[in-house]
């Protein structure tokens, strides 16, 4: 197929006459919060070069999909920073509403168009599919069915795009992941690469290796889901109805390896970090917020609080996270052209905003791609310096009780995890020796699952997790 790669690599490029499309898959909060703003502020600059056609590959957004395409793609997005200042602004960036259905039709001719340049995803961590070793699970149901011609799956919707592409002579195209996932870009390429090879689809793998790129990227901004107090607010704020606001922090973040194929929006104009290697952001953001934000929720789930950020102000819980950062993770990624301490207070700081109001369900999500993703690394390098990980083993031994008290059907609301096999964890807690059944997997812990040291370095912390469960009067103090 011919292939005009004449614009490949070289920066903002605008199209004569023509609009260039950045179509995001995923239709969440956080897009809509994060990327979205950064367009939209580009637009508020007089640069409207770029904008953002959305939607999404499962059914779950058609709500917000209609609601969205009912005022024209546009929204209000509240902030609010920790001494309680709140902002509002209606984003405009959304130009297009692509409505779901099972074909993915909207999304193929938007992905096929060759105004697209940009096809951006926000999925989850769990929605690559990854074993511990970074490989495609082919076991994975949906893997499967996708290998047989479905759309479940980030991979299998992104085979029927880029397809008619192909067959549409739509030119290269940047394929950016959104996600909290390290190295996000390349794991995300491999993962696709290795589903089109086993699927057979050996003209799409030649075209996506080289019409295509995958650069990595690290975002932030936390986003909790809206509840309808958002929309009150928004109204008497602004005297705007608004069916779909959203709401987050005032801190936001976006760094981006500068490895677009055809063209981007200027993100640096609008505070983006465009960077050679987004390695050490993507570590420190990975392993101090991500992990720290976990801990906070499956501990603070596990004394019956609701919230994030009243349990980053249970002195127990925030010792724990200080602890874990401090003792392990800051000499595990130091030397660091960041200022990790400093990271650590802001991190800490942000999760205690009590006016976010950001759930312990929201966070505590995934954890079975959350500890082999970032934690399980700073175990392994405690281990290969010489020593012993006592303060992060504390967020593999959070889990375990939290998946516990799950098999127990004793959590206060409903767990959700895109990796879990239901069965499986039942049959783990219904085993002789749960804990050792749980030290051992390797999918969660790697060579450790194998360490005599490890299992009873967590059979030690578990025991004074147990403890500390038992005792709410003693914890529920404010820090």
């Amino acid at each position: 197929m011919p292939v005009n790669m004449s614009n490949a690599h070289c920066g903002v490029i605008i199209m004569s006459g023509n609009k260039a499309v950045w179509m995001h898959i995923g239709a969440g909060s956080f897009h809509r919060a994060h990327q979205a703003w950064y367009l939209h502020s580009l637009m508020q600059q007089g640069d409207d070069s770029w904008s953002i056609a959305l939607g999404n590959i499962r059914d779950d957004a058609n709500a917000l999909l209609g609601a969205l395409a009912a005022q024209k793609g546009e929204y209000v997005l509240e902030t609010v920073s920790p001494d309680g200042e709140r902002q509002y602004e209606t984003i405009t960036s959304i130009r297009k509403v692509l409505a779901w259905d099972s074909e993915i039709s909207a999304l193929v001719a938007q992905g096929a168009d060759a105004q697209t340049r940009v096809i951006a995803f926000t999925v989850t961590e769990s929605g690559y599919y990854l074993t511990p070793e970074h490989e495609l699970d082919m076991q994975q149901a949906d893997i499967k069915a996708d290998l047989n011609g479905g759309i479940r799956t980030l991979y299998g919707a992104l085979t029927r795009i880029l397809t008619q592409r192909i067959a549409n002579n739509g030119g290269p195209v940047t394929l950016l992941n959104c996600d909290n996932l390290r190295h996000n870009g390349e794991r995300f390429r491999h993962g696709f690469l290795s589903f089109l090879k086993a699927k057979g689809e050996r003209a799409l793998y030649d075209w996506v290796k080289h019409y295509t790129t995958s650069p990595n990227t690290m975002v932030d901004r936390i986003t909790p889901r809206p509840t309808p107090d958002v929309a009150e607010r928004v109204l008497a704020a602004t005297g705007i109805h608004d069916a779909v606001p959203v709401m987050g922090e005032s801190f936001i973040q976006w760094v981006i390896e500068d490895d677009f194929i055809n063209g981007r929006p200027a993100l640096e104009n609008v505070g983006v970090e465009l960077v050679e290697s987004v390695l050490p952001w993507e570590e420190a953001k990975i392993r101090i917020l991500n992990a720290t934000h976990s801990c906070i929720a499956w501990a603070g789930t596990l004394i019956g609080l609701s919230y994030i950020d009243e349990s980053t102000r249970q002195s127990a819980i925030r010792q724990m996270a200080w602890e874990y950062v401090s003792r392990d993770v800051i000499p595990s990624l130091t030397p660091s052209p960041l200022d990790l301490a400093k990271y650590r207070d802001v991190v800490l700081a942000r999760f205690g905003n009590p006016y976010i109001k950001d759930t312990n369900q929201r966070v505590a999500a995934d954890g079975l791609s959350k500890i082999p993703g970032m934690v399980t690394p700073t175990l392994v390098q405690c281990y290969q310096r010489g020593a012993t990980p006592s303060a992060t083993a504390v967020l593999p031994g959070l889990f375990f009780l939290f998946l516990r008290r799950w098999a127990d059907s004793t959590l206060p609301y409903t767990y959700q995890d895109g990796v879990m096999r239901p069965e499986a964890i039942k049959a783990l807690f219904a085993s002789d020796d749960p804990l050792a059944t749980f030290a051992k997997d390797e999918a969660l812990f790697a060579e450790l699952a194998q360490s005599a040291d490890f299992l009873a370095l967590l059979r030690r912390t578990v025991a004074e997790l147990e403890q500390w469960v038992k005792q709410p009067q003693a914890q529920l103090a404010t820090a």
